[in-house]
């Protein structure tokens, strides 16, 4: 062990005894008995089970919340007066992103754990700042830009980048990630029509990119930030430039750099225009009077974050699931060949069923697994659980997806029927559905309320839209034994660990 690190371990040690002792007492969050949660000690909490299950941390938070009576935990995290609020009750999280919005806010710990990564973006900020980007960034999700998305940006992707590696992988035998695949496409599509920029991580060669490998340092290490059982760590080794907080300094100027030059060249772009006639999310907030440039830079990487890791996660784990469910594959395909006639935007827009099986992949495994928000005022919680000012809560779409209450005692069936209405004769003989979704509040993956995601209609065309191309030409074949199940991961988003290597046959139909 290094003299800095020494330091930093015996700072840590020492520093929240001070902070304990002199901060004045609070009372707790909650006046509720919760029989399931962790037992909490003096001084550390429950410091000893979010130690011992940082490993599972996602899964372990989930099954104390399925095992909660009202779906709600409170655990109190080392040398900190102020509790850490988990639930999966859907009338808490309307509360939280509805009834109560103004109440509930990214609030100052959590912007400082995420500044250096995504700095005033606008998954990082409160107030007329974010509702500034989210005005000037819903002109972009129109429906003649989300056609001209599908039908220009993914379209050509897919047929000019992702169907030719998929044949030449199927000829040779040869195993893909399928997840770093669909990374790639996500990033070049997300950066086509965001910024008008094309990267090219797509290629046949699958070029190393040093850009990918960086912004998975900076969310990791973001995501650690949020999850460390001694909350105090990162802020010593950030001032002691060490470790991880060395790396993510490093990261983040690297993010910052390569955002730039995009910005420098949309600014040249735009000077050689005599009118905008092609507009791009970028070049809207360029022409909106707000061009300081760490301003955009932050916006550039706040949506490569969104469009890049979301999408990606949701397909990677479709896919699995798909190659588990030998029958929704086969109502999957029936469905693409009825629509294959069919224009590109209108044949995705009215995929019913398998707009209802992507549903049903993110009930399972949400690309964002988890948020959290922080309670400007004292509140109470439709189920009880009182929340002190400045109390973080998090509602957690993983868990809700495997509530018994909110999907029956076959949640762990991967169904995409519950989501759908079959024909007036009750038999579907001509595969007709209705699609009949849920609420946001028991189905929070895109968010719900006034922060309800942007690009939600955007994700499904695209998802879509992939999923026709290439199960319409290949059987995805995971390269695993049988029994085998992957592991599910949560950062910032979700991934499979390990990557999800499979191999791809060709249709002989």
């Amino acid at each position: 062990m290094s003299i800095t690190e020494l330091l930093a371990s015996i700072s840590l040690l020492l520093l929240p005894i001070f902070f304990y002792l002199t901060k004045s007492s609070k009372s707790k969050a909650s006046s509720i008995s919760y029989p399931n949660a962790p037992k909490s000690y003096p001084l550390i909490g429950s410091s000893l089970a979010i130690f011992a299950n940082k490993s599972r941390r996602i899964q372990w938070i989930s099954d104390l919340i399925q095992n909660s009576p009202s779906a709600t935990v409170v655990l109190h995290r080392f040398f900190l007066d102020d509790s850490h609020i988990l639930t999966g009750n859907p009338a808490n999280v309307q509360h939280m992103l509805k009834t109560q919005f103004h109440n509930y806010e990214k609030g100052s710990k959590t912007r400082r754990i995420l500044f250096d990564f995504l700095g005033n973006g606008i998954f990082n900020i409160n107030g007329d700042s974010w509702k500034f980007q989210r005005k000037v960034s819903s002109n972009e999700f129109n429906a003649k830009s989300l056609r001209k998305f599908v039908e220009t940006v993914v379209d050509a992707e897919l047929s000019q980048r992702l169907i030719p590696i998929l044949s030449t992988a199927a000829a040779n035998n040869a195993v893909l990630d399928l997840q770093d695949i669909l990374q790639r496409f996500a990033f070049d599509n997300i950066c086509k029509i965001a910024f008008g920029y094309d990267p090219a991580y797509l290629l046949p060669d699958l070029p190393e990119a040093e850009f990918a490998k960086t912004f998975d340092d900076a969310v990791n290490i973001s995501s650690q930030r949020f999850n460390s059982v001694f909350p105090y760590l990162w802020k010593i080794k950030k001032f002691l430039n060490i470790g991880s907080e060395k790396r993510l300094k490093e990261a983040s100027s690297q993010l910052r750099q390569f955002a730039k030059n995009i910005i420098k060249e949309k600014k040249q772009e735009l000077s050689n225009k005599s009118s905008l006639e092609s507009v791009d999310l970028l070049s809207r907030f360029l022409s909106s009077g707000h061009s300081d440039e760490d301003f955009v830079t932050d916006i550039v990487i706040s949506f490569i974050l969104a469009g890049r890791d979301t999408t990606s996660a949701a397909l990677t784990w479709y896919f699995w699931l798909l190659s588990q469910n030998q029958e929704v594959e086969k109502e999957v395909l029936r469905e693409i060949k009825e629509k294959s006639e069919s224009p590109v935007y209108e044949e995705v827009k009215d995929m019913v069923y398998t707009h209802a099986s992507l549903c049903e992949s993110m009930r399972l495994y949400p690309p964002v697994p988890i948020d959290s928000k922080v309670a400007k005022h004292d509140d109470v919680l439709p189920d009880g659980t009182v929340v002190k000012k400045g109390s973080r809560v998090c509602y957690h779409p993983y868990a809700m997806g495997r509530l018994e209450v909110l999907w029956g005692s076959d949640w762990e069936k991967f169904k995409p029927e519950r989501w759908l209405e079959s024909a007036a004769d009750g038999a579907n003989k001509n595969g007709k559905w209705s699609f009949v979704g849920r609420d946001p509040y028991t189905y929070p993956v895109f968010q719900a309320g006034p922060r309800i995601c942007l690009g939600k209609d955007m994700a499904f065309l695209q998802m879509k839209r992939v999923v026709a191309g290439i199960l319409r030409r290949f059987k995805v074949v995971p390269v695993a034994d049988d029994g085998f199940e992957p592991v599910f991961i949560a950062d910032l988003t979700s991934k499979m660990k390990g990557g999800f290597p499979v191999r791809f046959k060709e249709r002989s139909d």
